[in-house]
């Protein structure tokens, strides 16, 4: 039997009856040319009584020198009582067992598992974190070969930026990590756990909010300023009426309000919502006061034809605007960022600024808590809640938007009392 050329295999053609072509090349080794013109290399050895074939290779990738080189380690296997095929299966396997077992690869697993109960923005912000500081160096790495000192390196560069908060989180999102990958048996221990103590604590600060008595300087500047849009003034001028979060605002759509019954109602996908409590949750129903029905009146007039946002984005036609927006145009107001020549002021702290003066006023608390939509993702009790305080809630959302604006206009205000 003569061996097998290179000349002699790039000459092999498919059969005509369409049935594959055994190209024999000696001790076993063979080309097989399917009926498509592809050509691979198969060995053909016995073991355990048994005749069996091991797939060596696809040529040309593999050259006739290699597939030579492993019919010769597949026959010294043999030699030795180890089937090459089953030989083959095991380090397949354990490829598979490796690639599944390294940082990334746990990684995924466990935020797959935790993002059914988290918020969609919350999930993306925790895989953006981990992608951005310890993929670069771990993301590859065997999660059963990372030290505890390997990773508080990697930690460490984190809170070197100042970014203490991030660095608290990144170690306990590591430590959940590994826990997971300690109950499946590819850790014996877990590193980031020894670690809770080694990092700089971040400082816990509350949000800047405006107090009672800076309101009418911030709401003059807010009707003054010409250094933000008319637009941005609007979306600030309703999150401090109706105290709704940011994200919610931007993402309001002209089908879930109703101008006529004074109601905007805020579905669940759009609120600060764990993802296993969304299927359960009803619409946050706003009532609207008289002030915030004009707002929305007047920001008809920046709808476009392609967009259903009633804070559509000028840039990206078809998104809403920025969440950032209203921090851009504080600094530009002197109240935020490098700028804070009155004192700081970030979109959230309007909620604590709403709360604690209507608390003080004496308004029902309960009917606060609904408007924050702080409580009750369960449909029924939601829908008795909302029953119970819809028109409470009207009548001191009423009471808030006529004090913002007797503050606004300069007016001698006694203080705000709730009404009965």
């Amino acid at each position: 039997m003569m061996a097998l050329t290179k000349v002699a295999i790039d000459s092999l053609s498919p059969r005509a009856d369409g049935k594959p072509l055994k190209v024999p090349d000696g001790q076993g080794l063979y080309v097989w040319v399917m009926p498509t013109g592809a050509k691979y290399w198969r060995l053909k050895y016995r073991f355990g009584g048994k005749e069996k074939s091991l797939a060596i290779g696809v040529y040309p990738e593999v050259s006739i020198k290699e597939a030579r080189q492993k019919k010769d380690a597949a026959r010294r296997l043999l030699a030795d009582g180890v089937d090459p095929g089953e030989k083959k299966k095991a380090v397949k396997r354990d490829q598979i067992i490796e690639a599944a077992s390294s940082f990334r690869a746990v990684t995924m697993e466990w935020h797959e598992k935790m993002a059914a109960e988290w918020a969609p923005r919350h999930a993306a912000a925790v895989l953006r974190s981990l992608e951005m500081y310890l993929f670069p160096a771990l993301g590859d790495r065997p999660i059963a070969q990372i030290t505890a000192m390997e990773l508080m390196l990697e930690l460490r560069k984190v809170e070197q930026l100042g970014l203490h908060d991030t660095t608290k989180r990144l170690r306990e999102r590591c430590s959940a990590i590994f826990r997971r990958a300690e109950v499946t048996g590819r850790v014996s221990s877990n590193p980031a756990a020894a670690l809770v103590d080694e990092f700089i604590s971040p400082v816990s600060a509350p949000q800047p909010a405006l107090e009672q008595e800076d309101l009418p300087a911030f709401l003059d500047t807010l009707a003054t300023t010409d250094r933000i849009t008319l637009q941005t003034k609007y979306l600030v001028q309703l999150i401090m009426i109706l105290f709704t979060r940011i994200g919610e605002t931007v993402r309001a759509e002209w089908d879930h309000i109703d101008l006529e019954a004074g109601v905007w109602e805020i579905p669940p996908e759009t609120r600060k919502l764990k993802r296993k409590l969304m299927a359960n949750a009803s619409a946050h129903i706003v009532p609207l006061p008289r002030q915030a029905i004009e707002i929305f009146r007047q920001l008809q007039a920046f709808k476009l034809e392609d967009s259903n946002y009633v804070f559509p984005s000028f840039r990206y036609r078809k998104n809403h605007m920025s969440e950032a927006t209203p921090l851009k145009a504080y600094e530009r107001m002197g109240y935020g960022g490098n700028n804070k020549a009155h004192g700081h002021v970030v979109t959230h702290g309007f909620r604590a600024t709403a709360s604690t003066i209507l608390n003080e006023a004496g308004f029902n608390p309960d009917a606060i808590e609904r408007q924050l939509s702080h409580k009750e993702p369960n449909k029924v009790r939601a829908a008795y809640n909302r029953a119970k305080y819809l028109e409470e809630r009207r009548k001191m959302l009423q009471c808030w938007a006529d004090y913002l604006d007797k503050v606004a206009t300069g007016e001698q205000t006694p203080p705000l009392q709730a009404t009965t």
